[in-house]
């Protein structure tokens, strides 16, 4: 198909700004025109149709339709297309050339996608999963590339509060032999995040059918999947620049650290103290402000 063999072309070429940059020297003067508004304001892209873009670059309709065929397109709509679903899946997509997305567009962006987070999220439905969670014999957590250092990070703060947390993959290592002997006891909190290694839709899928308790922490391209999961939280990572951002996850990360506590606060607290004996024991931290020359 057209639009699929333009995906990968475009995904070969990073995105529509660099092959435009790449055929620049060989684009007509009225192309030029048009060239230079999307080099500009590449995000804004899929917000014109045809008539309404060659209004603002003082181009024709035919100008518009004749630049998005030379880059490959069947026409300015597919292009259209094309950068949406690109951005969707992840693809950073260089915004105004060389200068970063505006400062206060990128704090709205974020202020955006933490008020879209805690609207999918309820008191009740977090002390559930905290409660889940305190029950649990182990924990593991589970994320690939960039949902990795989320899960990471998840790992380490729910250590603080309760043994037998585990973080997946090890490096270098394969899955199976961590999560044979899951069983019902057992919590799975899968972080999946856009741009997805190959398998891990046969992952959940796998985990889905397991007797086990599964959580699933991931972005929108994820929400019916997240109908597999006992518990699904939508983190909203878009971004005003070029690549997505983890705001809203690494918050998730505290409210779960911060349910869990209070759902163990006894034990929970205990084990705190005995983790900062150990740090005081080891050497492990400094925790003195150092000192200047």
């Amino acid at each position: 198909m057209k639009t699929a063999a333009c995906l990968e072309s475009a995904v070969k070429h990073s995105s529509i700004d660099q092959t435009l940059r790449e055929q620049y020297d060989q684009l007509t003067p009225r192309e030029r025109l048009l060239a230079d508004f999307i080099l500009a304001h590449p995000q804004d892209l899929a917000l014109f149709n045809t008539a309404e873009l060659a209004r603002m670059c003082g181009v024709s309709k035919a100008t518009v339709s004749r630049l998005f065929k030379r880059l490959g397109f069947s026409s300015f709509r597919e292009g259209r297309t094309l950068a949406r679903q690109l951005r969707h899946q992840g693809v950073p997509v260089v915004e105004g050339g060389k200068r970063p997305a505006a400062f206060d567009a990128h704090l709205r962006q974020e202020e955006f996608n933490l008020h879209q987070m805690f609207q999918g999220l309820t008191h009740e439905r977090l002390e559930s999963f905290a409660d889940a969670l305190a029950d649990a014999r182990r924990v593991v957590v589970i994320g690939f590339r960039n949902s990795y250092p989320v899960a990471l990070h998840l790992r380490q703060q729910l250590i603080q509060v309760r043994p037998n947390v585990q973080l997946l993959p090890q490096p270098g290592q394969s899955l199976g032999e961590d999560l044979a002997d899951l069983a019902a006891e057992d919590m799975v909190i899968l972080v999946g995040f856009r741009r997805r290694p190959q398998g891990f839709d046969t992952l959940l899928s796998n985990l889905a059918r397991r007797d086990v308790k599964l959580a699933l922490v991931a972005d929108s391209s994820l929400v019916q999947a997240g109908q597999k999961a006992h518990w699904w939280f939508e983190c909203p990572t878009d971004s005003r620049s070029a690549f997505d951002s983890y705001a809203t996850p690494m918050c998730l990360v505290a409210l779960m650290a911060n349910y869990l506590l209070n759902a163990s606060l006894e034990s929970g607290r205990s084990r705190i103290a005995s983790i900062s004996h150990q740090y005081a024991a080891l050497d492990e931290l400094s925790l003195n402000s150092p000192e200047l020359d």
